[in-house]
């Protein structure tokens, strides 16, 4: 692998920096040069002008544009860090603790609100069963396709368990949501698991919960997540999304769990 390969973006800005730090240190230079031929009573003659102007270009020119280059390639590998440490590796969404992270620090924001699906594949074990892991993997890596292909830019896509997905819809109450998690079920419906002659359609089953006042990440999930399993229970391939994650869900919530 080439250790200089970086991002056009970033070859832009080193050279760029090179260029404004050899000017202001060339301009530097020759006004130097001045003043102290100047206090000499001595005028700069052609000789001592292209030595100032010259010597910064050509000696601090590849120095400058080495460690520039240097700086850019650690910003890349710290990005691409950055995004090793946050991003499932068979699906290329977010992993459970950077989704988590997320959706808590925009819920967090003072006019943060929106709504959290869970969404889980159906008849997953029989998929694997069937077809094999790999072909199980790779079901996986097209829901997750999808998932994206249906939702906002700026929404949030995350793999938080085996088969299992979160979605968080910023600035999104129920309308938008439903009809998301609506474009992400009928865009899961139209996909199909094959292999020797045998086809299977896949499905997804979606519980959702709508922010309401001061709801953590937690709540929400919960909540979601009872919505999903009554997605399954009601026959699967279907969302489940209630109005907004008020008082009745958390005391529904708080009873179950007492």
């Amino acid at each position: 692998m080439n250790k200089l390969a970086l991002p056009a973006s970033e070859w832009r800005i080193a050279w760029q920096r090179t260029a404004l730090i050899l000017a202001a240190s060339t301009v530097g230079s020759w006004v130097m040069s001045n003043l102290v031929m100047m206090s000499l009573n001595e005028g700069m003659n052609t000789v001592g002008t292209v030595l100032a102007l010259g010597m910064p270009t050509a000696l601090g020119g590849p120095i400058l544009l080495f460690l520039q280059v240097r700086s850019a390639q650690l910003r890349d590998a710290n990005r691409r860090l950055e995004k090793l440490a946050s991003t499932d590796w068979l699906t290329d969404c977010l992993n459970r603790r950077a989704f988590t992270s997320r959706v808590s620090s925009s819920l967090g924001q003072t006019d943060g609100y929106g709504t959290l699906l869970v969404i889980d594949a159906d008849h997953f074990k029989t998929v694997n069963d069937r077809f094999g892991h790999e072909r199980g993997d790779e079901v996986l890596q097209l829901i997750a396709g999808a998932i994206r292909d249906s939702v906002r830019d700026g929404d949030l896509v995350g793999r938080i368990g085996g088969e299992e997905f979160g979605v968080f819809l910023k600035d999104a109450g129920h309308d938008i949501a439903n009809a998301a998690a609506e474009r992400i079920r009928a865009a899961v419906n139209a996909l199909f698991v094959t292999s020797d002659g045998i086809a299977q359609r896949l499905s997804v089953s979606i519980g959702g919960a709508v922010c309401a006042g001061d709801s953590g990440f937690s709540e929400l999930f919960q909540i979601a997540d009872r919505r999903l399993y009554e997605a399954k229970h009601a026959g699967r391939n279907r969302v489940e999304l209630g109005r907004n994650a008020g008082d009745a869900d958390l005391a529904a919530m708080s009873a179950a769990i007492s």
